[in-house]
């Protein structure tokens, strides 16, 4: 029986049991929702991939992004809604494959993912559309050089994180062997994975978000940091000097 066939014969006994008891809370994104990403996650079929996601994972993701969207109020956007909706759920199928069964609750990793999208977006558009204005007049002040400069090292810096996430892909149970620091450091690199600007959020916020998904102490959460910080800046120098990381 493969995973899709099993997640349904669990769900009509679920179902059984649903109507003998109590009534099924009426919630949109539920630990059945969860069992359906993990069973599409481990499908091969891609015709039992299209049915579990369509019954079972695309309602839920829509309604979640719609939640989101409203409760943050977006507000630098200048296309319709349901277009900024399809965008964020295309890239919410982007990551499905990346979720983990046992790395936290599915509902906390894609509101995390959903949430960071919309923020950049959101930060993107608003600086957009601050630059438009300043544009008007010319700025003879402006050292280009510098800013010629700058645009360089963060496009090496924005290419240098993806190939440091891709290192921790295949390295990270190597790295980290407690299952709680692998929590924390997935967490983390999902961040780096969703953020193309970091440096737009605080501290704070990081650990906030952190703490969100994996419901840790700052202290557990410090201590993977520091490890990930460590590499990150010794593999870092080493990009800079050879344009690759060296594992």
């Amino acid at each position: 029986m493969s995973p899709v066939e099993q997640f349904y014969a669990e769900l009509d006994v679920q179902d059984t049991v649903t109507k003998r008891g109590r009534k099924a809370t009426n919630m949109y994104f539920t630990s059945t929702t969860e069992k359906a990403i993990i069973a599409y996650n481990k499908e091969p079929d891609y015709i039992l991939r299209n049915k579990i996601y369509r019954e079972h994972i695309d309602y839920a993701f829509n309604k979640l992004v719609e939640n989101i969207f409203y409760t943050f109020k977006f507000s630098y956007f200048d296309v319709p809604y349901e277009d900024i909706k399809c965008e964020v759920v295309a890239f919410l199928n982007e990551k499905i494959d990346k979720y983990t069964e046992g790395k936290g609750k599915a509902f906390s990793y894609f509101s995390i993912i959903a949430k960071n999208y919309l923020i950049i977006q959101n930060n993107t558009n608003y600086n957009k559309l601050k630059r438009r204005a300043e544009t008007t007049e010319i700025d003879d002040t402006r050292d280009l050089i510098n800013e010629v400069n700058l645009s360089s090292y963060q496009e090496s810096l924005r290419d240098f994180i993806k190939q440091w996430c891709n290192y921790y892909d295949e390295n990270l149970n190597r790295v980290f062997t407690n299952k709680r620091d692998i929590l924390v450091a997935d967490t983390i690199l999902e961040l780096f994975r969703t953020v193309d600007h970091i440096e737009n959020f605080n501290k704070k916020a990081i650990y906030i978000l952190i703490r969100e998904r994996t419901n840790l102490k700052t202290q557990n959460i410090t201590k993977v940091l520091n490890v990930l910080r460590s590499d990150f800046e010794r593999m870092f120098a080493t990009y800079l000097e050879t344009g690759h990381i060296i594992y």
